[in-house]
């Protein structure tokens, strides 16, 4: 085998080791943005809730038990949610 060769096993560390350093930088991030931009996490979150309070409200035509008349994917309104989630706890000071 050549130097020139990578592994599956070696991109497999290379990405373990670029996610975690991600995972640093976002907490980072996550931390300083109150105070960098006071009032902003709850603007922030508003805007998720109502987002998220839309895509919610019933319409005509939808059928709560056919997926493929939701306004958003499954998806989407997961990472809603867990943006809301986050945005509290940052919110909170957790």
């Amino acid at each position: 085998m050549d130097k020139q060769t990578i592994t599956r096993q070696d991109l497999a560390h290379r990405e373990e080791a670029d996610t975690k350093i991600l995972q640093k930088v976002n907490a980072i991030h996550r931390d300083a943005f109150p105070d960098k931009y006071p009032r902003q996490v709850e603007h922030c979150l508003r805007l998720v809730m109502e987002r998220l309070q839309k895509s919610l409200e019933k319409r005509v035509g939808e059928d709560p038990a056919d997926p493929a008349t939701w306004r958003i994917t499954a998806q989407e309104l997961s990472e809603l949610v867990t943006s809301a989630y986050q945005l509290d706890q940052i919110r909170r000071g957790f």
